[in-house]
This record gives C-alpha cells, structure tokens and sequence, in this order.
C-alpha cells in the first residue's frame, strides 16, 4: 500500500481570484509542494534526484472539482504515489475542507527527464521504493481530449517569473494562458467542474504563446446543462499543451 502523506493550508487572499475562488494555479502550487514535502521526508527532494542526472516533469493532469477553495478556508491536502510503471508515476492529490469534506480530486502523471539531453528517462527503484507504490505494467489512458475547432485566440509572452528551476515554464503557469483568453464576465458566471489537461511540449523563456479555445455545450450523466472550454497552447506550429475544462453556470 502506498504511503499516503497530509499537509495543511490556509488560502490567503492572494492566492485567489476576483470571485474569491482559489486559483488553478495557486491550487495546483499547494498540491505540488505537498508531494515534494512528502518527497523531502522520504529523502527523495530534488537534490537526490538531480544528482542522479534526473529531474520530474509533469505529463498529465484530471482534476475533479466540488468547488473551489475559497479565501480564508483551512485545507487538508492529502496525496499518494499510487503506482509506476517503467516510465509513468501515477499520483493522486485529495484536497479537503476543515469538516473533511472533499473538494478536489486531482490524478497527475509524472516521469523523469534526462537534465542534459532533456529525454524521458525510465524509472530508477531507487527513486520510487520509499513511497511504496504499486509497480505495474499497463500505461493508465485517460479521457481523449477534444481538439479546439474554429475558435478564438490570444498571445502571451513568456517572462523571466514564469520559469522555473526545470528552466522551462512551470506547469500551473499555463493555467493563467488558458484562462484568461476566456475573460471576466465568463468566469464570474461559471464554476469549474472537471479539467483535463496534458502537457505535451516544453516552453521556454522569451517565446510568444499562442493560447486557442472555442466552446461547446454538453449535458452531464444528469441531464444537467453545462459548458465545455477546449483549449490549446501552441507556440507556432507545435502544440505544447491541450486542454478541455467543463464548466456549469452558477
């Protein structure tokens, strides 16, 4: 059974948007240095890994929203190495209220790249043994995210503070280009219900991105009416990350 691990946040007004809502970003943030606290305390942090040659990159995220943290709410953040195989590290991320109630669900996937020649890198047992996870040998599929068709579009420009120590931009950071495009009077209105989003190529430092979205309306196992955002990131060409939000109107 693999070793599950707990920390504590209080959300703080910075950390939050306009409606109050944690941000993607800023929520995506606390659950990742809840797994490098955990990583730390296994004596598995970065340093152990770097000097291995190896640094984690992530390859996929679904998160499945109750609600969103709010300002001032006390969290419970809870997450576990679930299993490995020989080039994926499955781990899931519970994000709780002070009554214990669940209000995110997030399932990320994770591998290893090389630091010098930048290539995915197998898993080393040495690396992955302390947390106890289930070795496996099937590679985990996830829902298939939908391509934007004919939609809108806005450009960004990569900054120095979005980089992170990789060298390249650091995950939750995508999340501003993704949602901004979609604009205020949307995002006051709606409420984020579930997310995919997969990361496919890196972004490095002083490159104009190009963030893509369009919408399409889609009934849920209920019935209930709600929004699906499909969203791209290129930078020209190439796709570096897709995504697809389901949103239900408040």
């Amino acid at each position: 059974m693999a070793v599950k691990f707990s920390t504590q946040h209080e959300v703080v007004y910075y950390e939050c948007d306009f409606n109050g809502r944690m941000t993607f970003p800023a929520m995506i943030a606390a659950a990742i240095k809840t797994s490098e606290d955990q990583s730390e305390a296994l004596n598995r942090g970065a340093d152990f890994v770097n000097k291995l040659g190896l640094t984690w990159i992530l390859t996929n995220y679904q998160l499945q929203i109750t609600r969103m943290p709010r300002v001032g709410e006390k969290l419970t953040i809870s997450t576990m190495a679930m299993e490995y195989n020989k080039y994926f590290c499955y781990r899931h991320f519970w994000i709780a209220d002070a009554q214990g109630n669940q209000l995110v669900l997030i399932e990320s996937v994770f591998a290893l790249m090389n630091i010098e020649n930048r290539k995915m890198a197998s898993v080393p047992e040495v690396v992955i043994a302390p947390y106890e996870s289930e070795k496996v040998t099937r590679i985990r599929r996830y829902p298939k995210i939908e391509k934007v068709a004919a939609g809108q579009s806005q450009f960004y420009q990569v900054r120095v503070y979005d980089i992170d120590s990789n060298h390249h931009v650091n995950n939750a950071v995508y999340f501003n280009w993704l949602l901004d495009v979609l604009g205020m009077d949307f995002l006051t209105s709606h409420e984020p219900v579930s997310a995919l989003i997969r990361y496919d190529k890196e972004i490095e430092y002083g490159v104009q991105v190009e963030s893509r979205y369009d919408q399409v309306p889609v009934l849920n196992e209920t019935g209930e009416a709600l929004i699906t955002t499909r969203h791209e990131i290129r930078v020209g060409a190439a796709v570096c990350c897709e995504a697809n939000i389901t949103w239900r109107k408040k």
